[in-house]
């Protein structure tokens, strides 16, 4: 395994478990503030942007690379 792929590798999983945590968070701040249901809706969309942009950004990524082919 070469340095390029265990680097690929790592940080898919540790965004990956980065995002979870940071999902985690954010259901905890909805929680304590007692946002209720649509405040807990604004929160998971608004701050989930950043994990959607990450997303978006692999799957770009992703069809570029085989498109250079």
């Amino acid at each position: 395994m070469t340095e390029q792929q265990f680097s690929d590798i790592s940080l898919s999983v540790g965004l990956t478990f980065g995002i979870l945590y940071m999902l985690f968070i954010i259901y905890k701040l909805a929680e304590e503030s007692q946002a209720g249901k649509f405040g807990t809706m604004i929160l998971m969309v608004v701050l989930g942007l950043g994990i959607f942009g990450f997303a978006i950004k692999f799957v770009i990524k992703f069809y570029l690379s085989s498109q250079a082919i």
